[in-house]
C-alpha cells in the first residue's frame, strides 16, 4: 500500500520564547570613583566570568536609564543601585548583600541582616555616600551631572570643541 502525507488545515504551532536573562543582578557603580572601581574590579575578579553580575558603569556617556531600571544618572551617583534579573531595582547596602550572596560570599554582609547590626552599617552607608565625592577629590553632583549633560548635549548635536591639539 503506498504511502500518503495528510496536510492538516491548523497552522503550525508557534512556540514563544521568553528570554531569561543569565545574569543575576545588574550593579551600577561610578566609574569615575577610584574607591568604586577598586570593589568592581574586586566583583568582576570573583565573577570570573560567569556572567552572574552584569556591571555597569553610569559615568559612560552612554549611561541610560531605560535600560537600567530606569535608574537616572544622578540618583544613580548619589546611592548604589542595582536591577534583579526580575526588574527589581535595590539600593544601598542591600545592593551589597545581594551581590555578595550571588557571587557565592553572603557571609561577607550576612551579619547586616541582623536588626541592630543592619540600622549601624546601613547608617554607616549614609554617610560614605554623602562624602564619597568629595573623599575622593570630585566635585560635588549638582555639577558634574550638569558637565556631563553639557558633554552629551555637545555630542548629539555633533559638535566639537576645538582646542589647539583637538581632532574633529
Amino acid at each position: 500500500m503506498p504511502s500518503s502525507k495528510i496536510q492538516s488545515s491548523e497552522s503550525p504551532e508557534v512556540t514563544q520564547v521568553t528570554s531569561v536573562p543569565s545574569w543575576q543582578i545588574k550593579l551600577l557603580y561610578d566609574g569615575e570613583c577610584p574607591l568604586c572601581l577598586r570593589e568592581v574590579n574586586f566583583l568582576k575578579r570573583r565573577d570570573a566570568g560567569r556572567g552572574l553580575v552584569v556591571f555597569v558603569d553610569i559615568a559612560d556617556d552612554n549611561y541610560t536609564p531605560e535600560a537600567h531600571g530606569g535608574i537616572d544618572f544622578e540618583t544613580a551617583m548619589g546611592r548604589i543601585h542595582a536591577v534583579l534579573s526580575d526588574g527589581t531595582v535595590i539600593k544601598n547596602v542591600e545592593v551589597f548583600r545581594q551581590v555578595y550572596e550571588t557571587l557565592g560570599m553572603g557571609w561577607v554582609y550576612a551579619a547586616t541582616k541582623l536588626p541592630i547590626i543592619g540600622l549601624i552599617v546601613d547608617a554607616l552607608y549614609e554617610i560614605w555616600a554623602n562624602l564619597r565625592l568629595a573623599l575622593t577629590g570630585r566635585s560635588d553632583i549638582a555639577t558634574i551631572v550638569a558637565e556631563r549633560q553639557k558633554r552629551i548635549e555637545g555630542k548629539s548635536q555633533g559638535r566639537c570643541r576645538l582646542t589647539p591639539n583637538s581632532e574633529c
